[in-house]
């Protein structure tokens, strides 16, 4: 028989069964018919699939951009292109808005050395005891 079982695919992939399953749900990857009285069988190209799937979650985009990665052509280059730039803007902003938390968070560990009185600047601005 060929194709692998989805405990041998998981494996191959380095993925839990319950993670193909769950994609199965989602419409990422296909449920392959059940002959009477064997297991599913998955092809290669499943395992394929799952590393796309994961390459792609490797690069920050979600399970429903992936869906839409999924059904593009191979050589749809401008649709890709424009997925790319858009993932690429998106992880721009949240970097930048990471800088300045941790920037943020630098000048209250800063001023919280600083003091002698035993107030926490940090634990005061979260407590809305201003900047």
């Amino acid at each position: 028989m060929r194709g692998m079982t989805i405990g041998q695919l998981a494996k191959a992939a380095g993925v839990g069964v319950e993670t193909i399953r769950y994609y199965q749900r989602r419409a990422l990857m296909a449920v392959p018919p059940r002959p009477l009285g064997t297991v599913r069988r998955y092809p290669e190209e499943a395992l394929a699939r799952l590393a796309f799937i994961r390459r792609a979650q490797e690069m920050g985009f979600s399970l429903e951009e992936i869906s839409s990665l999924i059904e593009l052509p191979a050589h749809d280059c401008v649709t890709g292109r424009g997925f790319a730039q858009a993932k690429h803007d998106e992880l721009g902003e949240r970097i930048e808005a990471l800088t300045r938390m941790r920037s943020r968070l630098a000048g209250y560990i800063e001023r919280s050395v600083e003091r002698a009185d035993g107030a926490c600047p940090f634990l005061a601005a979260l407590n809305g005891a201003g900047d």
